[in-house]
């Protein structure tokens, strides 16, 4: 007999995986046993400044943002001095250099797409910039700001914003409530959205707000608190959001064009105070998740595994936790129905900001702080 959603929640809970390894400095690689197969962790690279997020270049580098507005290329683990002409962003809260895509015509084209906090005096904005980088990854040329949300607030939280690519090149990218909840059900505000653009900025036929009439045209999904985690699964075009909920709350969803997801009419979350928050757990005319957090663990990014080092996970979500410091493994039955959850590595590294699929396979993850590092998850070596 299948689970229910909440019983697989109180399934999870009783059912963690907590692991014990050595801190790891540079070089150094631990090992792990999980459920379906045994893994090694290596830091490929630390001592960076609250990384934020990162991509595999074409050569096998990578390129990370750094909160503080720093964009570094790694390579044989060694941080580069930051990228010259990168937007400045704003240091403010939860907010300063967020993501960083690579364009899928990277190889020749060399552009990238980033999201950052940004600045109008004492007021601050999610914002989505597009640049060139040199060929020797020295600098960004041809900065083009794309996207800025239309409405400032003094606030420090709930920025978002995660950038996924689609096939078309256009972008999907979120952003939370700002910490005014109301404001993700305003129709006319980019906040509490999934909103979705061209890669020139332009908005995109199969937007459902396109003209303006009932929302504004950027507008993909509504009533979001903060996603901070969106991805496209390659195999079958399905967008995927993971957001932060309250005291509890937090989400997976798969937002549809025009779709309302709750917050804050719906949640399985309660205000830090303790107090209820809207009407309850379901209401006609919104969306409920594909699965959900109870009590939170802060999810920082999600992305789906396709690769060959794990097959044992294909097909799986992998979710970064900032609160219990862990990586949530969901698995998905042929239907894609989540079914069960494991959570690894809980306290092992410190608090899990970002995760990405390698294209060999490996799992990246980038652990947040002022000394953070980038982290290489791949298959443990066989002893004899």
């Amino acid at each position: 007999m299948k689970k229910t959603l909440e019983n697989l929640h109180k399934a999870a809970g009783l059912a963690m995986f907590l692991f014990s390894a050595p801190a790891l400095a540079a070089g150094d690689v631990a090992q792990f046993s999980t459920e379906k197969a045994s893994v090694q962790v290596e830091t490929l690279a630390s001592g960076l400044d609250n990384p934020w997020s990162v991509e595999v270049m074409p050569d096998g580098a990578f390129i990370i943002t750094e909160l503080g507005g720093g964009l570094r290329i790694i390579r044989d683990g060694k941080a580069s001095s930051p990228i010259r002409g990168v937007p400045k962003s704003a240091r403010q809260g939860q907010g300063g250099l967020l993501d960083v895509a690579l364009d899928p015509g990277f190889v020749t084209n060399r552009t990238l797409f980033l999201s950052m906090a940004v600045a109008d005096g004492s007021r601050y904005g999610t914002a989505i910039v597009r640049g060139m980088l040199s060929k020797d990854g020295k600098s960004l040329t041809d900065v083009k700001e794309l996207f800025r949300m239309n409405k400032f607030t003094g606030k420090g939280q709930h920025f978002g914003s995660r950038i996924a690519i689609a096939s078309d090149g256009s972008l999907f990218f979120g952003i939370g409530d700002r910490g005014e909840r109301d404001r993700a059900q305003a129709m006319r505000d980019h906040a509490g959205s999934i909103l979705h653009i061209n890669p020139d900025g332009s908005i995109p036929a199969d937007n459902p707000y396109k003209d303006g009439k009932a929302g504004l045209p950027e507008v993909w999904s509504k009533g979001h608190r903060n996603p901070q985690g969106i991805v496209i699964d390659p195999q079958n075009g399905q967008l995927l959001t993971v957001e932060h909920g309250a005291r509890g709350g937090d989400e997976v969803n798969a937002p549809q064009p025009g779709k309302n997801y709750g917050w804050p009419v719906i949640t399985y979350g309660k205000d830090y105070s303790g107090a209820e928050i809207g009407v309850g757990q379901a209401a006609e005319g919104y969306e409920q998740p594909l699965y959900y957090w109870d009590p939170s663990i802060a999810p920082g990014a999600i992305d789906v595994y396709h690769g060959a080092m794990f097959p044992q996970w294909e097909g799986d979500l992998l979710v970064s936790a900032l609160k219990y410091q862990l990586l949530a493994r969901l698995e998905r039955d042929e239907s894609g129905k989540i079914v069960s959850e494991e959570r690894l590595f809980e306290g092992e590294f410190g608090r899990i900001r970002d995760v990405k699929v390698a294209p060999d396979g490996a799992v990246l993850l980038v652990t947040d702080g002022d000394d953070g590092a980038l982290l290489r998850v791949s298959a443990a070596d066989k002893k004899s």
